[in-house]
């Protein structure tokens, strides 16, 4: 027999999307990596891949930070991070390939734009970020990748809470939907119950 591997089989064409996504979602995938086998423990708690009205937005919000803060190897921050917050792993790192090699260019783009507009509209702003020096400084970081980083550094402000929120009320309103679906099967089960013994004691 042949032993398994740590990456999956490149998949066909029509099912590329699906097998990417399950690659960094799947349970035993996961656990089979060789990077994250030392934390496996950690994020492979039952108590992480339920779905729950709190985990749930929190592994929304933690996908986006880890995505757009480091958008090259951010599922591997994301799964470091979940267990220390409690948040959904699937969801967590599902949320992180908002920025995968297909949508990296547009998000470059978009980064670039914003830092361009925000130094446009505050020039202090730059100024001031360009008035410190050294190598691990804001100066030198702006001077390697200009406003592209100060784009993502306000995506990784701005979207993990708006994620939280969008999704916390999504969850609400699915949770309320489900909880109607469940009410209205429940009078119709009574009504019907009702009928059925109205049938049996009526005049034979």
């Amino acid at each position: 027999m042949s032993q398994g591997s740590d990456s999956l089989h490149k998949p066909a064409k029509r099912s590329a999307p699906w097998a990417y996504l399950r690659r960094y979602t799947d349970r035993e995938t996961l656990a089979q990596n060789r990077i994250l086998r030392p934390i496996a423990h950690r994020f492979l708690s039952p108590e992480l891949w339920r779905f729950t009205r709190r985990n749930v937005p929190r592994g929304v919000a933690l996908g986006l930070f880890a995505g757009f803060v480091i958008p090259i190897g951010q599922i591997f921050l994301a799964l470091i991070l979940a267990f220390t917050v409690r948040a959904n792993v699937p969801i967590a790192s599902g949320v992180t390939l908002v920025t995968n090699p297909l949508t990296l260019p547009f998000w470059l783009w978009a980064a670039n734009r914003v830092g361009h507009r925000v130094l446009t509209i505050a020039p202090e702003t730059g100024a001031a970020l360009m008035e410190h020096d050294g190598l691990m400084s804001l100066s030198g970081i702006f001077e390697a990748a200009g406003a592209t980083v100060l784009g993502f550094l306000i995506f990784t402000v701005l979207f993990p809470p708006l994620g939280y929120f969008i999704s916390k009320g999504v969850w609400r309103l699915a949770m309320g939907r489900r909880r109607k679906t469940r009410l209205k099967r429940g009078a119709l089960a009574r009504l019907s119950a009702q009928n059925e013994a109205a049938k049996e004691s009526g005049p034979e």
